[in-house]
């Protein structure tokens, strides 16, 4: 019997009929429909239930929610009685106003910055919508049950959240005295079919040439970084990237949020705990990623590096772990390289500078940078090869790269592929292992 997403909504407070900032008729809408769903409640028979399983507990509140409204004759003469019906359930079982955008597959971030504002992302491109909630109770109340379902708590103590849906959608709230304005929420969602390769090609995310060496870099057990802005498509493109590893290998994924989504047998996820509310009990990427060393992985895939634990992951990479990955925020390559040392030094270790320089040359073999482009495409910008260092400073080759040349007449970006020329030094590798690239793959040219 599954009642948790009923109970869930039980365990809230029903938002009252209080005036709404911006009155109009969408918020008066939300204010009959959460005295409506307050009755709905006060109706509900807990005795009878919980003996139902899902299903027949839906039928069962959507029958209560027909008659009551059915003796509302003064309320159906101005309200449509079906959407009214449809929206009290999402209010007992789903994320209430939002849910109809987490139903449309062409949603890819929901952005609530108040109750009365509420922004939407498709294809790419932002739109403010006319979605309104009662107040910011009624918000409140969404927030603190997505939070509850996994496990976290948010409130004055705790006025920040990271959270994940079952669907793998990403999560974060903020609640007063820490937002200035009200509750907000955001959601990154992630499609029910992830992108795969043949997608990013389709989409001219990323070109045949690239897909051809990053496949054999990763057969090959290439240390590969991944780096990108915030919507870039770096998780996206590492989760396509576990696909090219070889069956037979132990693979140990850590997240802080869980979002990758590896088609493939043979691997243990690990998810961070934050304090609990007494600030205990906490565990980190950094004591996740010491723990999966002894847990006999072939690779470890880390999903975003952010602080201490990167030297831990640069230190498996250099002792058996090869061909493991990991992403980082960065606006370029370079960038990726200095966030990357930055984060080396908050290990705790006072290390130089060109000791944990010489640790990431030996480490890293290949960055892959994406970017976020205008009207909403997502490119991989520069594939580069890390070849030792030279002065002290990075001897980095640019391998394949994307040019823009101008937007289109529909807004978005364009631009075209190319190769440099520069053959990497890591093909040595992949033939002694017995991986044959195209001759002509790496020559100077426009490629895709």
């Amino acid at each position: 019997m599954n009642t948790e997403m009923y109970t869930t909504s039980l365990d809230m407070n029903t938002p009252g009929a209080a005036t709404a900032q911006t009155d109009g008729p969408e918020s008066e809408f939300q204010r009959l429909k959460t005295r409506a769903h307050r009755e709905l409640i006060d109706s509900l028979d807990l005795s009878r239930i919980t003996k139902l399983d899902e299903p027949r507990l839906r039928r069962h509140i959507r029958s209560l929610a027909e008659g009551m409204l059915r003796d509302k004759s003064a309320l159906l003469e101005t309200v449509d009685e079906e959407r009214l019906v449809d929206e009290l359930m999402a209010e007992s079982f789903g994320l209430g106003p939002l849910e109809p955008y987490m139903q449309d597959p062409d949603v890819s971030d929901i952005l609530v910055n108040g109750p009365h504002e509420v922004y939407v992302e498709r294809f790419g491109r932002l739109q403010e919508t006319n979605t309104v909630f009662a107040d910011d109770d009624h918000l409140l109340q969404i927030i603190q049950r997505i939070v509850s379902r996994v496990g976290r708590r948010i409130d004055e103590m705790s006025p920040m959240v990271d959270a994940r849906l079952p669907d793998g959608s990403r999560v974060n709230a903020i609640i007063p005295p820490l937002a200035l304005g009200g509750p907000t929420l955001s959601i990154r969602r992630f499609g029910a079919k992830p992108l795969e390769i043949d997608d990013l090609l389709d989409l001219e995310s990323i070109c045949p040439e690239m897909v051809t060496f990053l496949q054999a870099a990763v057969a090959g057990r290439i240390n590969i970084l991944i780096s990108g802005g915030t919507g870039s498509g770096k998780t996206t493109l590492l989760n396509n990237l576990s696909r090219f590893i070889p069956d037979g290998e132990r693979l140990v994924t850590i997240e802080d949020s869980a979002e990758l989504m590896l088609q493939r047998r043979h691997v243990v996820r690990l998810e961070t705990r934050p304090a609990n509310a007494e600030g205990h009990g906490e565990v980190t990427q950094r004591d996740m990623v010491r723990n999966s060393l002894r847990m006999r992985p072939d690779r470890i895939i880390l999903g975003e590096a952010r602080g201490g634990e990167a030297l831990d992951m640069l230190q498996a990479m250099n002792t058996g772990h090869e061909g493991s990955l990991t992403t980082i925020h960065a606006n370029d390559t370079d960038d990726a390289l200095s966030r990357l040392e930055v984060m080396v030094s908050m290990a705790g270790f006072e290390l130089p500078v060109m000791v944990i320089r010489r640790y990431i040359a030996s480490a890293i073999t290949l960055v892959v940078h994406l970017a976020r482009l205008k009207g909403g495409v997502r490119r991989v910008m520069r594939i580069s090869e890390i070849d030792g260092l030279d002065g002290g400073e990075y001897r980095v080759q640019e391998l394949f790269g994307f040019r823009q040349a101008g937007v289109a007449d529909d807004g978005t970006a364009k631009g075209e592929f190319y190769s440099t020329g520069n053959t990497p030094r890591c093909m040595r590798r992949l033939h002694e292992l017995g991986i044959e690239l195209p001759a002509d793959l790496f020559c100077d040219r426009t490629i895709g």
